[in-house]
């Protein structure tokens, strides 16, 4: 070495990547390649849990691809992501100690909402508001709450998050970078994975976990796996020495051979040393004893009603009896709109026989009636099931 840089090396100081590629060294060597995979695969097994249950919630087929883990800096965020978005944030406390961020486009969290609300998903015209973030507060709360079951199971440990809270963001102008830092770190782990839903979404999406959170995490999936090679190991059988070799005596006398007793032949087994022809003809000459089945015929006054002695038993047992004016189906929207004084249509006319439901079965038909200061049902059809 001569001490003189070149062209290339002088272009990289001046232009930082050095640093750069430093930073991302350093962020490479607090997680082990062990750990990378370790995170990969908990996203997998977790976001695999919430893409089913979000597909309860928005009746769409969502589809997650395999998780990719990288390191990032929020420089980097703002640069490669679409703004504005909803930054979703997702507390553990209890299990782990951590949080992590879920990074949404603004028109996703539209369509998701749109379809958990009995849309099609193509209203998203309309601006961004608290309804929104409340839907996908309560959606983010129920697919990271079975993510969070999932990772119970991965750790051996109770796992459980408190209520998400989304906020709209427009990273660079919204927030301030130095808040990030102390969430997160100045690098952290970018887990970022593609979602669709049907043919309406196909983005990709981001959660940021602290490296220190995913190393917590890590441990936690290493001392579960060493605790069930342990109990393995102590479960598994003991070998077992071989047995010691019989030794006769010098002067033990040879027994006498007896003569071996005539086998029975069993049944679907050959007998030793007979040819299958004359076994066949063995068995054909054999009677076989066949009778037919007796059974004892019943009494021609039988009456199950009157031979249940015991009926008696149930007959306070209390059930309970519904009259039903009408059904209806409401959207979400429809429902939240409800007010004093709305009115709600039902599938019933005007002087339609009204549904009287026994312990939620359908048995009778009935006209309502007042009974001094009480509604009442007088019982107009019997309905046989």
């Amino acid at each position: 070495m001569d001490g003189v840089l070149s062209q290339e090396e002088i272009s990289a100081l001046l232009s930082g990547d050095t640093g750069a590629e430093t930073a991302s060294e350093n962020a490479e060597e607090a997680l082990t390649p062990d750990e990378i995979d370790a995170i990969g695969e908990i996203s997998n097994i977790s976001m695999g849990t919430a893409a089913t249950t979000l597909f309860s919630l928005v009746n769409r087929k969502v589809e997650i691809s395999t998780p990719v883990v990288t390191f990032a800096t929020w420089d980097d965020i703002v640069e490669e992501y679409e703004r504005p978005c909803v930054f979703i944030r997702i507390a553990y406390t209890v299990g782990l100690d951590g949080s992590n961020l879920l990074v949404l486009r603004e028109q996703d969290v539209k369509i998701i909402t749109d379809l958990m609300m009995g849309g099609d998903g193509t209203n998203t015209d309309v601006e961004l508001g608290e309804l929104h973030l409340s839907a996908i507060c309560e959606a983010m709360n129920q697919m990271m709450g079975s993510s969070a079951t999932s990772l119970s199971s991965m750790l051996n440990k109770m796992i459980d998050i408190s209520p998400p809270s989304a906020d709209l963001v427009d990273l660079k102008d919204t927030i301030d970078g130095t808040e990030i830092d102390e969430f997160l770190g100045g690098q952290f782990v970018k887990i970022s994975f593609l979602m669709e839903i049907g043919d309406l979404v196909k983005s990709n999406i981001m959660q940021l976990y602290p490296i220190s959170f995913a190393k917590e995490m890590c441990s936690g999936v290493s001392e579960n796996m060493e605790a069930d090679s342990s109990a393995m190991a102590n479960t598994a059988p003991a070998p077992q020495a071989a047995p010691a070799p019989q030794t006769v005596p010098q002067q033990a006398q040879p027994m006498q051979q007896q003569p071996m007793p005539q086998m029975q032949p069993m049944m679907g087994q050959p007998m030793m040393g007979m040819p299958m022809n004359d076994m066949s003809q063995m068995y054909a000459q054999q009677p076989v004893n066949v009778q037919p089945a007796q059974f004892q015929a019943f009494a021609g006054d039988f009456n199950p009603i009157t031979q249940q002695e015991n009926i008696g038993l149930i007959m306070d047992v209390p059930l309970d009896v519904t009259v039903e004016l009408g059904r209806t189906s409401k959207s979400i929207q429809d429902i939240l709109e409800f007010a004093p004084g709305t009115i709600i249509e039902l599938n019933k006319i005007a002087g339609e026989p009204i549904d009287v439901l026994v312990n939620g079965k359908y048995v009778a038909k009935g006209e309502v009636v007042v009974l001094e200061e009480s509604f009442g049902v007088r019982i107009t059809e019997i309905i046989n099931n």
